[in-house]
Order: C-alpha cells, then structure tokens, then sequence
C-alpha cells in the first residue's frame, strides 16, 4: 500500500517529550511505525514545527500545499492519503475535485471542537468530501457525527504506543530515587501522585488542588509535570493552598526526568473536567505511566473511557466527585498497588502498542480503498 500522509503539527526531531501534545507524538509514532514495515510505502508532507505562532505557520503551510497536492499525487500515485488531523483534513475540501484518491483523516478532539465559528462551519464540509475518518475514541466518533459525519464513514481506533521511547525506563525504587535527585524533594515514607501534560483548563489541575488533596488521607506528594496557559494561575493557587507543602509544580522536565517520574509515581492522577470547545481524545500520557507500572485514577470522561479499563490499568471516578478520587486514591495506595502496577503494565501491552494499532490502521485503510474502487466502476 502507497501512502501519502502530510502532518502540520509534526514534533521537531528533537523535541522533548514532555513538550509535545498527544497529536504530535501520535503522528511521530505513526510515521515511524508505518516505515519500518515493509507492506507500506509511505511519503510524508510534514511541517515540523513548535506550538508558539502555529496557526500562522499551518495556514501558510495549508495554502501553498493546496497548489501543490495535485502535482505530488500524479507523481507519487498514492493508494491513499493519510492526514493527520481535522487541520490538515481541510485540505481535502479545496482538493477533492482534482485528486481522485481516497482521502481519510485521524482525528484526536480537540482539532474537531476548536471553537472556531469559521472552522465549524467548515467541519461538515470536510466530512462530506472525506472517504474515511478514524476517531481516536468513541467519544471523539460520536463528537464527528454530531458534525455531520455519516456514522458508517468513521470508526474509532485507539492511538498506539511505542517501545523504543520507553524501553529503558528504571524500576519503580530507582526512579523514585531519581525524581527526589531531579526535583530537589525528599519523600521519604510519602507515596508519589503524579499529572504530566500542557497545563489547560481541561486536565483539572485546579480543581483536583482545590477540591481533592485536602481529602486524602494517605501521606502524599503531588508532581505536576508540564507547562501551559494555565501554568501562572495554578502556582498562585498553590502559593495560598494549605496543602502546598505536598504540592510540586515541576515545571517542563527533560525526557529522563520524565520517564524516571513515570517509574518513581505511585498513582497517575488524570483529573479532567469537561470544558467548552475541548476535550480529551485519547490520554497517551496515562498509557505512558501504565507502560512504566504506574495505575492511574482518572476522570469518567471522553477519550479516557476508551484507555481505562476499571481494575485493570486504573480507575475511572465520575467528573468532579472530589470524595471518590480521593478515596480511590487512598484504596489504592493501602491494598493492592503492586498487583495494580504489574497489572497496568501487560494491560498496555497487550492491546496498545503501535505493531497491533498500526495493523488496525492498514486494515481500515484497505477497505476504504476498495469501497473507492467499486464507486469507480
């Protein structure tokens, strides 16, 4: 199979992990996944890029892309194109007429919910000149259909994971060792909550500060791992919080500090509330702690439904049910965490990582083909 996948939200090379989104580790994943195998040809269209001006960078990068599509088609001849994103799917509204190539995009959550007025009403455009789409979760599925995709032109197909990024990750005692060494904290006797990602409204860092630490019993600390537009308000919250002294801001991490966190934590906290104009399409970050031993608690919602499976990798708490996070917390801090860790770890394996995803993929992109070709002849 002959793919053409163009990207505007591809990671620079050397780009720290903990500084990309869940969208552009996907696409770097998934490009490297489908490269190595040896049933796929794949050509990649790639803007390489930083969160800072991205929406200047995309449009231009959309426009002259527009001009030049037809041409890379004749000359490739894919079987089919790949994008990465709604963003990089509108592409397919302004093309559709002069590539007769199946066109499908993934799409992640947020790029279908941007609350845009203009690019609302461009998102059932986009859906009706697509041939296929694959949501990352079923929520994200239900929020294309509430646009206007046909239900049986999309599917829901999780994002994969992948190995080599992790392979290397300590055990959970040398990592905790490390993470005291990195951020300047002892622990002691407490046990590690950890959060990792852009700090945003949606991932809950406020409301788990306000209304969920004071209510744990247990003896913890709690690391939040990441920068964003929420960054400024949430260390004042902290600097007045009475739960500050077991509170740790630690702010952009590099890769090593991020993975021996992932091994040193505890519990993963995923304390989401529903916002918006956004939402949480899949949550690699918590599969990322799951791979390292680390079980998350984490909100009932969106995307996340579809990455814990209760008693297997986590928890899932109802949204803002400040007693059942806190409790949950606390069960699982004081019974069964070693059985939980060993648990999350093969629960990931089995059914996320990106050779089995990939194949998923390849075999939706089949038969989009195929349905193509029949409404050719």
């Amino acid at each position: 199979m002959r793919i053409l996948y163009i990207s505007h939200l591809h990671p620079l090379d050397d780009a720290p992990l903990e500084n990309m989104g869940g969208m552009q580790r996907v696409s770097m994943q998934l490009v490297r996944e489908l490269k190595a195998r040896d049933d796929i040809e794949i050509k990649t269209i790639i803007q390489h890029a930083h969160w800072k001006g991205i929406e200047v960078k995309t449009a231009f990068f959309l426009i002259g892309l527009a001009f030049r599509l037809p041409k890379i088609v004749d000359e490739f001849k894919p079987d089919v194109i790949l994008f990465s994103s709604m963003v990089t799917a509108s592409l397919a509204k302004f093309t559709s007429k002069k590539i007769d190539v199946p066109m499908v995009t993934i799409n992640h959550g947020q790029d279908v919910k941007l609350p845009i007025s203009i690019y609302q009403n461009l998102v059932p455009k986009i859906f009706e000149v697509l041939d296929g789409v694959i949501s990352v979760s079923r929520a994200t599925r239900e929020e294309c259909i509430k646009r206007g995709m046909v239900p049986d032109k999309g599917v829901a197909l999780p994002n994969g994971f992948d190995m080599e990024d992790f392979k290397d990750a300590p055990d959970k005692p040398s990592g905790r060792k490390e993470i005291e060494k990195a951020l300047g904290i002892n622990l002691g006797q407490k046990s590690l909550l950890l959060t990792v990602g852009r700090q945003v409204k949606r991932k809950g860092h406020e409301w788990f500060i306000k209304e969920v630490m004071a209510k744990i019993k247990s003896d913890v600390m709690y690391v939040a791992i990441g920068e964003g537009p929420e960054h400024g308000n949430l260390k004042k919250i902290v600097s007045s919080s009475p739960q500050k002294s077991r509170i740790l801001l630690a702010g952009k991490q590099p890769d090593e500090v991020l993975k021996q966190a992932y091994a040193g934590a505890d519990v993963f906290i995923m304390p989401n509330i529903p916002i918006s104009g956004d939402m949480e399409g899949f949550g690699i970050v918590l599969l990322e702690a799951n791979l390292a031993g680390t079980p998350a608690v984490a909100a009932d919602l969106e995307g996340i439904k579809d990455v814990v499976a209760d008693g297997m990798n986590g928890y899932r708490i109802p949204v803002r049910d400040s007693d059942g996070f806190a409790a949950r917390i606390d069960e699982l801090l004081q019974n069964n965490l070693e059985t939980m860790s060993e648990s999350a770890r093969s629960y990931v394996l089995e059914n996320f990582t990106w050779g089995k995803v990939a194949q998923q993929y390849i075999s939706y992109l089949k038969l989009v083909i195929e349905k193509k070709e029949q409404q050719r002849s």
